[in-house]
């Protein structure tokens, strides 16, 4: 059988090249509403952070979705992504890693 090539993205905040399947994207679509994209496939400009807390409190204390978006992030926005975070890293341990 043949082996699949994983496909690699670098997260944003580590600088660390990463499998897609243990990132989470970020988008911001043309009217700089910025959103967290389960599918990984809503039209816009993504950029990748690792599935962390600690990477996720380290994106807001940077402001890093700031920076790479070069639009104003909302604080509400950057609790929300550390929410979603834990949420699937939890469920990762809970259920392995099956999506």
């Amino acid at each position: 059988m043949k082996t699949r090539k994983i496909p690699m993205r670098k997260d944003i905040v580590t600088n660390e090249m990463f499998p897609k399947r243990e990132l989470v994207r970020v988008v911001k679509n043309k009217e700089n509403e910025i959103s967290i994209d389960a599918t990984g496939k809503k039209p816009g400009r993504g950029a990748y952070i690792g599935l962390d807390v600690k990477i996720a409190q380290k994106a807001k204390k940077q402001r890093t979705f700031d920076k790479a978006f070069k639009i104003e992030v909302d604080d509400k926005f950057y609790d929300e992504l550390i929410e979603y975070v834990d949420h699937q890293q939890a469920r990762r341990e809970l259920f392995g890693d099956a999506k």
